[in-house]
């Protein structure tokens, strides 16, 4: 009976999955489902329409633009305010931008010009949740086992995109874009109620500060100050760049010529989304003690599928290409935001997450932009294989940088020094994505 009795007092989830946890998982997983569906959804509506690839960089681009001029005021407001009511707000935003691209498309032909501004639309709401959306997850596990739940929570979210892309190209091609951007908004509209319903009682009261200019400047000396957070910052930017607009301009155009369309390219989609669940899986275990060494040379296979599109490979090929990058891409993932929650203090998390967004995100509008353009000037081909190389030289100038190699998992007893602070106490070890 003692033992039964015990069984029946052992919490079925582990200790660190508290209520904040549960809901934020929740809500990524119902907003992954949407969103990776609707990514696909948007590119083959312009294409519908009658546009071509330099319309779907337009349309990919008019996300991003305000997703970078909005990122660094989201950050600062989220340090600000209580970060869940700055996710349902924002949740309320592409809500219902997503419901209105949805009503266009279904109602008929939609104009180049109104895809862009409601694209847009959900780009500044995205500026505002992202970084109010890390400092929540960040806040709501404790040191110790960090690691393991940032990785399941990945595990969840990522495990969501898989399911989201491999149905959202299904029902793209079987039903059309519309239904699947009115998808997207339902999903928007029931993570952002579950969000209302985080508790920030165990966060600190900001203290009163100097205004948003201040908040910027003081997020800027705790970005700038750490060589290991702006190198891989800067590494990103050109990366996520040149990846972004093969996925979002020369991949959907390969699909439809070489591929069959969008139901492979929502497959192989998937397949990256099953590898990232993979490496999610494998970091619940895996905890490299160079953090940022590990995670860095792991960024290596992302220039496989630009290579992989450039050839381009059969479908099958190019399934299991996406789905090696997603496994090392992850053990980057996990790893990076171990290394954030290990080296920054709470109270600054957004507005750092703020400039690591930034710089990630900031060039994507212009390569989108740009990806028609450099399709006609110098062909599909070299472009591909041009992004491809990008990747690879920016990771390999990133390891230049002792921090990048050096920085270690602080253990347990190395942090607390015989004291009572948990491992990755959220202090800064003054010197960094």
């Amino acid at each position: 009976m003692t033992s039964a009795a015990a069984s029946r007092r052992r919490p079925r989830t582990p200790l660190w999955a508290g209520r904040n946890y549960s809901l934020l998982t929740a809500a990524a997983v119902v907003t992954n489902l949407g969103s990776h569906g609707a990514l696909i959804a948007a590119a083959f509506a312009v294409l519908d329409a009658g546009g071509d690839g330099g319309d779907v960089g337009l349309v990919a681009a008019a996300r991003t633009l305000p997703l970078v001029l909005f990122l660094l005021i989201g950050g600062a407001v989220a340090d600000r305010l209580p970060r869940h009511r700055v996710m349902v707000a924002a949740n309320a935003l592409n809500c219902l931008s997503q419901a209105a691209f949805a009503a266009l498309v279904l109602a008929g032909e939609p104009h180049l010009w109104q895809m862009m501004l409601l694209t847009a639309l959900g780009g500044t709401g995205q500026a505002f949740f992202s970084p109010a959306a890390e400092g929540m997850l960040m806040s709501s596990v404790d040191g110790e086992q960090a690691a393991r739940a940032f990785a399941v929570f990945r595990m969840a979210m990522q495990g969501a995109a898989l399911g989201g892309a491999a149905v959202g190209g299904a029902m793209v091609a079987a039903i059309g874009p519309g239904w699947v951007l009115a998808a997207d908004a339902a999903a928007f509209a029931l993570a952002g109620a579950l969000r209302a319903f985080l508790d920030v009682s165990h966060i600190p009261p900001r203290a009163p500060g100097g205004g948003m200019l201040a908040d910027l400047r003081d997020g800027w000396r705790e970005f700038a100050g750490r060589p290991w957070l702006w190198s891989i910052v800067v590494q990103f930017s050109i990366a996520n760049a040149v990846v972004g607009a093969a996925d979002a301009v020369y991949g959907p155009l390969v699909a439809r010529d070489h591929l069959g369309g969008a139901g492979p390219w929502g497959l192989a989609l998937g397949f990256f989304g099953a590898g990232t669940v993979a490496g999610a899986l494998l970091m619940t275990r895996w905890k490299p003690r160079r953090l940022l060494l590990a995670g860095t040379l792991c960024v290596f296979p992302l220039a496989l599928p630009s290579a992989a599109l450039a050839v381009p490979v059969p479908v099958g090929v190019l399934c299991t290409v996406m789905f090696v990058t997603g496994v090392t891409l992850e053990v980057f993932g996990v790893s990076w935001m171990t290394a954030l929650h290990q080296e920054i203090p709470e109270d600054k998390l957004s507005r750092v997450s703020a400039y690591d967004w930034f710089g990630s995100v900031a060039l994507v509008p212009l390569a989108t932009a740009l990806a028609g353009p450099s399709e006609s000037a110098f062909g599909r081909t070299a472009s591909l294989w041009g992004c491809a190389t990008l990747v690879v030289v920016m990771t390999a100038a990133v390891l230049c940088v002792p921090d990048v190699r050096n920085l270690r998992r602080r253990s347990r007893q190395v942090a607390q020094g015989g004291g009572s602070e948990s491992a990755d106490a959220e202090r800064p070890v003054g010197g960094l994505g």
